[in-house]
């Protein structure tokens, strides 16, 4: 029997922790908290090889480490924490983390024939963060040394913007993607509060320009503003660009036009409890399509003489 088998499923529980920051106002993927931690003062959530998670995982992890209050982003398992010779400490609760899983099951077909069929399904673990255990090697409480200055970090943002090969126009107070002429509309950079604001709201768009039928042809059906096939693409926007700002150590904002869409989301999650999961799929494939585009552009560049 599954260890899940008596609980509610991984996509209810998932969804149902969402939901709840949700309505308290908190997007769990907007948390850049300011610990101090050689892996970096923004950063994705890690495992304990320093690899990092991706799609639902670190929204999880995001808002369980919001919730405790824990600075360092690295986490594993129990069993991992006694191979390196540490130990969980005792009454410390774990954060739930999944992974997709298939199951092989053999059916019969119109003709009477056996058939293999293949069913997907979501399955979940306990994690725990470092500061949940005692004895770890040195380098997993590590304060950073000389972290990157935050100039040079926008600097690469620029350079990640310009990567992708966008067409970013500047001007007026609106920031949108505009599909049918396939141009980033953005206000002008001294119109915004601060650098971290202009950068998060490029990257929301630059989300957004990935849904274009030339590149990953993203479509939930919507017919018109606020709908349910709106709600869904913004809240893919949201998510990649709150990844891309990870990646690239900036504090991701909230923008005040986006407040509305809270309610949205709201009635999206409590209808279907797989599109949280469904919004991280598509936001982890559009930021690592753009990660690819960076790729392309450094090669595309010639060597110097």
């Amino acid at each position: 029997m599954s260890a899940f088998s008596s609980r509610p499923d991984v996509y209810e529980r998932v969804t149902a922790r969402i939901i709840a920051d949700l309505e308290q106002g908190v997007r769990p993927w907007l948390k850049p908290w300011s610990g101090e931690h050689a892996a970096g003062k923004i950063n994705r959530p890690l495992r304990h090889n320093g690899t990092p998670y991706k799609g639902i995982n670190v929204l999880l992890l995001w808002s369980e480490a919001v919730e405790r209050g824990y600075s360092a982003p690295l986490w594993m398992t129990y069993k991992q924490a006694q191979e390196l010779g540490a130990q969980v400490r005792k009454g410390e609760h774990g954060a739930l983390v999944v992974y997709a899983d298939r199951i092989t099951k053999t059916e019969q077909d119109d003709k009477g024939q056996d058939v293999e069929r293949e069913i997907p399904f979501m399955k979940g673990y306990t994690v725990f963060n470092v500061e949940q255990i005692d004895n770890l090697p040195a380098h997993y409480y590590a304060k950073p040394v000389n972290p990157l200055p935050l100039s040079e970090r926008i600097e690469e943002a620029e350079r990640f913007i310009s990567g992708a090969g966008a067409t970013v126009q500047h001007g007026g107070n609106q920031a949108f993607y505009a599909p049918s002429r396939d141009v980033i509309q953005l206000p002008p950079f001294e119109a915004f509060r601060d650098p971290e604001s202009y950068y998060a709201t490029a990257l929301h768009e630059l989300t957004h320009w990935t849904r274009h039928s030339s590149r990953l042809e993203r479509d939930f059906g919507r017919q018109r503003f606020g709908d349910e096939g709106y709600a869904r693409e913004e809240l893919v926007a949201e998510l990649g660009a709150a990844f891309l700002c990870s990646d690239l150590g900036i504090a991701a904002d909230i923008r005040d036009d986006h407040a509305a869409y809270i309610g949205h989301w709201l009635t999206v999650l409590k209808q279907d409890k797989r599109a949280i999961f469904q919004a991280a799929s598509h936001a982890q494939r559009a930021a690592d399509y753009l990660h690819s585009l960076q790729e392309k552009a450094a090669k595309s560049v010639p060597l110097a003489a």
